[in-house]
């Protein structure tokens, strides 16, 4: 009797330190991005709008072997139009602001995305903004 019960706690026990293994191995494999609106925030963006964007990016697995310079940025309706250096606010985090010019799409939806591709899987984040669409 005290055996099953040993060996069930044993069980139980290591089901346990599995689970919160998985789940800090899971946390540990990707880069968070995310992007934040700090200057000329509205709710729709007309035609020639210049915004100010912060990103700021989280190396969730602490060291990545792709430096941070490797973040990749796409648009869709936005041009990035200047830039500041990335800065490591602390360890693992940096952040960088964009200067963009809304240059529009013809259903109004204007997005930005930074991509980071390494051997840990790396990160996406995007930030997608309400335009005036492009009359035909």
């Amino acid at each position: 009797m005290k055996t099953n019960r040993s060996l069930s706690i044993i069980r139980r026990s290591l089901l346990f330190m599995t689970i919160l293994f998985t789940i800090g191995t899971v946390r540990l494999t990707a880069c968070e991005i995310s992007f934040e609106v700090i200057k000329n925030k509205k709710e729709k963006y007309d035609i020639g709008d210049i915004i100010v964007v912060k990103v700021t990016v989280i190396f969730t697995h602490r060291i990545c072997p792709e430096g941070i310079k490797k973040t990749e940025f796409q648009t869709s309706g936005l041009k990035v139009i200047g830039t500041k250096e990335w800065v490591e606010i602390k360890m693992g985090v940096y952040e960088r602001e964009l200067k963009i010019k809304v240059t529009g799409t013809k259903k109004g939806k204007v997005i930005i995305s930074a991509v980071r591709k390494c051997e840990k899987e790396g990160g996406f984040g995007a930030l997608e903004l309400e335009a005036v669409p492009l009359k035909d």
